[in-house]
């Protein structure tokens, strides 16, 4: 009886056949191929089927062979089966030409499909199921193969052997006289070999040289009776060689390689043909030279001079130029390898790269003989600008500039009487041109840097606008600076801005021309450009995205050249607009600690009427050094202890300056506060808390201050508000502070008191009374506090004489119970 599981897998496949859905038949034919997986040889039973007609029906339904109806029980619950088997097997072909399941999806129902045909085998199948067994085996092995899992088509390889025996056995014993069993040879060693040659791609697939060579060899030795196969087997061979090349087993390699030579010499009438020979011979030579040219020389050369004797190709020649060089050939020899292909029709980039290849190796002979003569052979070739430009390089490379001059004012007479060079090898000399004139100014040879700089402008015309020409232009006056040459500079920079006047480049050298002539307003006005410039993110320069730090390093020279030249104020805008486009944390502090250094300084220079536009610049710079302090929790690079160190200098110069601005209580608050908001980036210690604490009650009094100046309501208010504010932030430092010692001495108490009842009083604000229910219950209050909370609490806007009126009890209750002073006994 059929198993459960069988039966299972019967019905996936007929609800396979009958599906059409892409995404349903991609899940059943998984499901099938688990289940198939899985079938045992119990799951099926061996069933005898009747002697079909002699003949291959590989493909055919088991009815179709039988030419009987089927039978009940068993044997035809196994023909349903097998003809599902043979079904699926056919829809399976269908569907992949038409590209409805894919190469591996293939592979698996081929799989389900030939593993229900082996299983419906029977003890004695006749010869047209043998033959579809084969046929089904080895394509099934052979999908494996090809979808890189050979693992897989080992035990079909090896049923297709077995069957591949017995269709042999069946055929002998049916043959009559001695023909026959040559036919029937014949017959079973075509499959023989394609299982031979396909066990042999598993076996490479899977790293096991010795039986690939084993199942090779066999097949070779069947080329005499199955000649035709002799150039499948040497490709075969060839692809050997190649996988194991790429895998860098360079042994293997040669072995395939040679093997598939001689194959391919067995028979001509079926040979891959001289240029496939030559081809094989080539890969040859390079897995010798590549493998170790030291040892395997002589090889290498065989190899390489056969494939040229086979088919001359330029890969060959060029191959064997190359293992001579690495041999340490003569230049004569070298000399007859490179005659070889003189006479035969080879590209220009083939003989420029043989010429690279000889002068790379230090064959100048040899190779600049070679350049010579290419031209001949290339005189109307648009391309033969390259070859100029070949020589040229390699004239520079061996240090022969005088000559390489001499080539180059060539190339230009030609560029004017119309032997132009093609825009491609244009570009290519202007690089050529810019290198040799970079490495001289390296070098700081500022003339010859020019020679060669001008040599490249010879190629543009007059009033051309061209990116490239600017950046020629200022490269140009860079060396004219140095040499001290300004009117010659100035000329350069002209045409560099007529060419290409948004540029950060271009401005740049307008700056250093203003700054080495003094010209402080020109020098300012050009590093502001330069901030403009580098603004604009979307910025090009030479037809490349400008790079993010570009902006950032020029207007970081730029401060660099003011301060070595003595000019502040320029120096002062560079590092301006320097700070605003500063990324990185640690060098926006160093331009801000310059720039604060530099304004101070300033400072002490100017008289007190020049101050205030240089005091809110000082305001500026530790806003924003606060800002980026309060951003740089997110930059690794910047750790913690940089952070301390970057705001505990920062709010000293805040402190500083307050102190320093006393005749100006806005500047003194606004530099307190930033001061207090610096420090709240240093560890809480008790220095940090005192200065916490100075800085807010000097803002609370500064404010207090000016809101009773001549203010009007709504400032009055906004003071006494921000007033509060800052006593409230003040008593929360001070409650931590007053537990780290002892503090009876200190007044802070007696001014937190003051300056609160006073912002509330003349806020009128209702919380008054409560904060005062609080004094007259302290008996440690001064008379003198309660004499001020008197004064306060009737001064304008404020009017609480019930207050007023208590406080002046109180003073005179602690009064009266101080000790009389006798005036006598004092006198």
């Amino acid at each position: 009886m059929v198993g459960a599981r069988l039966a299972a897998v019967e019905g996936l496949v007929r609800e396979l056949l009958k599906e059409e859905a892409p995404s349903r038949i991609a899940a059943l034919t998984e499901e099938l191929f688990q289940a198939a997986g899985s079938i045992s040889e119990e799951d099926g039973s061996a069933a005898e089927v009747e002697p079909r007609p002699p003949g291959p029906a590989p493909l055919s339904s088991p009815s179709e062979e039988t030419g009987r109806s089927r039978a009940s029980g068993p044997r035809a619950a196994l023909g349903q089966v097998e003809e599902g088997a043979v079904s699926l097997w056919n829809w399976a072909v269908t569907k992949h030409t038409g590209s409805v399941v894919n190469d591996e999806q293939r592979a698996k129902l081929r799989f389900v499909a030939c593993r229900l045909v082996c299983l419906c085998e029977g003890s004695d199948p006749p010869e047209g199921t043998i033959r579809r067994q084969i046929l089904m085996c080895m394509k099934t092995g052979k999908g494996w193969i090809d979808i890189g899992k050979a693992d897989l088509a080992d035990g079909f390889l090896e049923i297709a052997m077995s069957s591949i025996e017995k269709l042999y056995a069946k055929l002998l014993k049916g043959s009559d006289g001695e023909a026959d069993i040559h036919v029937h040879k014949a017959d079973v060693e075509k499959n023989l070999f394609k299982v031979l040659s396909y066990q042999a791609e598993s076996a490479v697939a899977q790293g096991d040289f010795q039986k690939a060579v084993m199942c090779v060899q066999r097949c070779k030795d069947m080329l005499m009776k199955l000649p035709k196969e002799t150039c499948y087997l040497s490709i075969l061979c060839y692809n050997f060689g190649v996988e194991t090349y790429e895998w860098k087993r360079y042994e293997q390699s040669s072995f395939w390689l040679s093997q598939s030579y001689d194959i391919g010499k067995m028979d001509m009438k079926y040979s891959v043909g001289k240029q496939m020979q030559a081809k094989v011979l080539r890969l040859l030579a390079t897995a010798y030279f590549e493998w170790d040219c030291n040892l395997y020389l002589d090889k290498a050369l065989k190899a390489v001079s056969l494939a040229n004797q086979e088919n001359l190709h330029p890969a060959g020649v060029f191959l064997k130029v190359k293992i001579l060089l690495k041999s340490g050939a003569s230049d004569e020899d070298i000399s007859s390898a490179v005659a070889e292909f003189l006479h035969h029709e080879m590209s220009l980039d083939f003989c420029l790269n043989t010429a690279k290849l000889l002068l790379d190796h230090g064959r100048e002979s040899v190779g600049f003989d070679f350049l010579k003569s290419v031209p001949e052979r290339f005189e109307s070739s648009p391309d033969l600008g390259k070859i100029t430009l070949l020589h040229v390089e390699f004239l520079l490379q061996n240090k022969r500039e005088l000559l390489a001059k001499q080539k180059v004012e060539e190339i230009i007479i030609g560029h004017y009487t119309g032997k132009q060079l093609l825009p491609e090898a244009l570009n290519r000399l202007h690089i050529i041109l810019w290198d040799r004139a970079a490495k001289h100014y390296e070098a700081k040879s500022y003339s010859e840097a020019l020679h060669w700089y001008n040599y490249s402008v010879s190629f543009y015309t007059p009033g051309q606008i061209d990116q490239n020409l600017a950046k020629l232009q200022r490269n140009m006056a860079s060396c004219y600076l140095h040499l001290k040459q300004v009117d010659k500079a100035k000329e350069a920079v002209k045409e560099a801005e007529r060419c290409d006047p948004n540029s950060i480049f271009t401005k740049f050298c307008v700056y250093k021309i203003a700054v080495m002539e003094k010209d402080t307003d020109k020098a300012v006005e050009a590093v502001t450009e330069m901030g403009k410039l580098a603004e604009k993110s979307s910025q090009h320069e030479d037809k490349l995205r400008v790079d993010e730090n570009t902006g950032t390093n020029l207007l970081s020279l730029a401060a660099q050249i003011a301060l070595e030249n003595e000019q502040q104020v320029v120096a002062i805008k560079a590092l301006e607009y320097l700070s605003e486009h500063l990324q990185d944390c640690r060098q926006l502090f160093a331009a801000l600690k310059c720039l604060v250094r530099l304004m101070l300084s300033k400072f002490m220079a100017e008289n007190e009427e020049k101050r205030d536009e240089d005091i809110n610049s000082m305001l500026t710079y530790l806003t924003l050094a606060h800002k980026r302090l309060a951003e740089s929790f997110t930059e690794e690079k910047f750790t913690g202890d940089m952070r301390i160190l970057e705001a505990h200098w920062f709010r000293k110069v805040a402190w500083n300056l307050a102190v320093q601005f006393r005749g100006c209580p806005e500047k003194m608050r606004d530099f307190f506060l930033l001061s207090f908001k610096l420090s709240q980036f240093c560890p809480s210690d008790k220095a940090v808390l005192i200065a916490q604490k100075t800085c807010l009650l000097m803002a609370a009094a500064v404010d207090l201050e000016m809101g009773r100046q001549q203010v009007t309501p709504s400032e009055q208010t906004e003071l006494l508000t921000q007033a509060l504010q800052h006593l409230q932030a003040c008593k929360e430092i001070w409650k931590v502070l007053k537990l780290t010692g002892d503090f009876a001495k200190d007044p802070t108490d007696t001014l937190l008191l003051l300056y609160e009842f006073e912002a509330r009083s003349k806020l009128n604000d209702p919380t008054l009374h409560n904060l005062m229910e609080s004094v007259w219950e302290q008996p440690q209050t001064e008379v003198k506090t309660l004499e001020i909370i008197a004064s306060l609490a009737m001064e304008s806007p404020a009017r609480y004489p019930v207050l007023c009126k208590k406080a002046l009890k109180s003073a005179l209750n602690l009064h009266r119970k101080q000790p009389v002073v006798d005036a006598v006994k004092f006198r």
